[in-house]
């Protein structure tokens, strides 16, 4: 019943709007730049061509004199540039999941299977693997190692008992 009434709403008297809507006054298009109206002198151009004696006379006031640095300093800035990257210790073309692993990791940061050794050999011999001799074996800071094996714990299973006894009965 909803739909009868608007679609008469929406039809009354269409044919008298729509000539109405089209015999109505377009609004006006909004006045051109001068330097893209064909035709006209582009006075941006012409100002751009001009030569002001005041401007070049102030210049020739201004005298630069530059020198190139030697070749040593050159290269040593550009090695300040470089991020200091070391090649992976494990090197897996395609890992698990199909993922190229880095051919080269920056100075103070691990790969997924790296951090994940680490994780292994820390939790299997922790006497050997301590935080120190993980931190030489990979380039890193010892306080990152540290928060690395108290925070990050990938290996650690926790069960939580049910509520419920019952829940748990095995046949």
């Amino acid at each position: 019943m909803g739909a009868r009434v608007s679609r008469a709403l929406r039809n009354f008297n269409l044919e008298s709007r729509a000539h109405r809507e089209i015999g109505r006054e377009k609004p006006a298009s909004a006045p051109r730049h001068p330097s893209s109206v064909p035709g006209k002198p582009n006075e941006i151009q012409e100002e751009i061509a001009q030569k002001n004696n005041h401007l070049l006379l102030l210049l020739k006031d201004v005298y630069v004199a530059s020198a190139d640095p030697p070749m040593e300093v050159k290269s040593q800035s550009n090695s300040d540039k470089q991020i200091e990257s070391r090649v992976p210790k494990m090197t897996f073309k395609y890992d698990a999941w199909g993922i190229m692993d880095p051919t080269s990791i920056p100075k103070g940061k691990l790969s997924v299977v790296e951090a994940l050794s680490a994780l292994s050999n820390h939790k299997n011999s922790p006497e050997t693997w301590t935080a120190e001799k993980i931190a030489e074996e990979y380039i890193l800071e010892v306080k990152d190692v540290k928060a690395l094996l108290e925070f990050f714990i990938p290996f650690d299973l926790k069960l939580i008992p049910p509520k419920d006894a019952k829940q748990m009965t095995s046949t």
